[in-house]
């Protein structure tokens, strides 16, 4: 799958490479004769301009769909967007709490003293202004999109597990569920006997309800990332917020909930003594890894599914991107651009359980090793 991924990626940057003119601006000779019969001189046409007038900025696109905004765009009609402006709630150090619709910070407008800029340090994000008209960053709890995501999600979620758990009350304990009960079902049994089961071993069940949390808010946040219409379409695992709390769960599980077999590996391990005094080295090594494990969660969740969405989006652009090399050319291109895309999602469909699988194997096995006694008497 690497491998694919690889040259993909590659197949990608060469069509880029190909896509970009290759000059920006070229002189374009008119021709004519003057009444004396002699051929005009060539005049020099800027083609720039309008060419620019009519370019995609991919950057800006890219930097939209994987970042956080406090808007929703849903789409476009006859020239003018439409989208979900949420409420922006700050507090600046001058004035005190402030809450009003985005919509007045469109198009770089300033409303009560807040501003979005398009460039700088702060690009992106609402930001006041002191008495100086120097910017800072107020404490914002605004409903952005990824927050707006999120909500949705675990209400899907919840109606899931809820509408399941109805199910179960209303039929006998020997019913056998069907259709996408079954389905659920399978899932949860799947986590729990051949993940949490088996990494963690004795009171694993202690751990069940969170692993199985973690798993399917993974799973249908992912899922739901790959819709393109609302609402879906928002990177919530491609946020490192998102996927940082997520590591920080999992950490203070297995941290506060571990036995002292885990905290004697740690400080005082069975290695040769000097490695562990005068210099505690050992110690410093498994203080570092308590920090690492984490860590390595919330970035390898959150590279893959940005990867996926980068990738993704990248291929729909060559479309728009290849409209400067001609009608035959953009049609091949579209084809090609259309092909890769319908395939980079059915595989993304897989990668999104793999990820949820992997963050909470992990998870599971880091648990597993906070209780090493426990885990070898299963």
């Amino acid at each position: 799958m690497k491998g694919l991924s690889h040259i993909l990626l590659g197949g990608l940057v060469a069509v880029w490479a190909l896509a970009v003119p290759a000059r920006a601006a070229e002189p374009v000779t008119v021709a004519g004769a003057d009444s004396v019969g002699e051929a005009s001189a060539p005049v020099a046409v800027e083609t720039a301009p309008d060419a620019q007038a009519g370019a995609i900025d991919i950057d800006a696109m890219l930097a939209e769909h994987v970042g956080d905004t406090y808007s929703w765009h849903i789409t476009t009609v006859k020239g003018h967007p439409v989208s979900i402006y949420l409420p922006v709630i700050v507090r600046s150090k001058e004035s005190g709490w402030h809450a009003f619709s985005s919509r007045r910070l469109t198009d770089g407008a300033t409303y009560e003293g807040f501003s979005i800029p398009e460039e700088g340090q702060y690009a992106g994000k609402v930001v006041a202004y002191d008495a100086a008209g120097t910017q800072y960053r107020p404490l914002d709890i605004s409903i952005t999109k990824n927050a707006l995501a999120l909500m949705i999600n675990c209400v899907i979620m919840l109606a899931i597990f809820l509408g399941v758990a109805r199910w179960y009350r209303r039929k006998p304990e020997n019913a056998v569920p069907r259709g996408f009960v079954g389905a659920v079902e399978q899932f949860v049994m799947s986590i729990e006997n051949d993940v949490i089961k088996q990494s963690i071993g004795k009171g694993y069940q202690r751990y069940s309800p969170y692993l199985l949390t973690v798993f399917f808010f993974i799973l249908i946040n992912n899922l739901m990332g790959l819709l393109p219409i609302f609402p879906g379409g928002a990177s919530v695992t491609g946020n490192i917020a998102i996927t940082g709390v997520l590591a920080i769960c999992t950490m203070f599980t297995v941290n506060v909930f571990s036995n002292k077999g885990y905290w004697k590996d740690i400080f005082w391990p069975d290695v040769p003594w000097w490695l562990k005094v005068p210099i505690p080295l050992m110690q410093i090594i498994e203080l570092f890894g308590v920090i690492s494990k984490p860590f390595a969660l919330m970035i390898r969740l959150l590279a893959n599914m940005m990867a996926g969405h980068t990738v993704i989006f990248s291929l729909v652009c060559v479309i728009f991107i290849s409209t400067a090399m001609g009608a035959g050319t953009t049609a091949g291109m579209t084809v090609f651009s259309v092909a890769l895309t319908i395939f980079m999602n059915l595989l993304e469909l897989l990668v999104a359980y793999i990820q949820a699988y992997v963050f909470t194997l992990l998870s599971a096995v880091f648990i597993g090793l906070a209780h090493p006694e426990e885990s070898h008497a299963k």
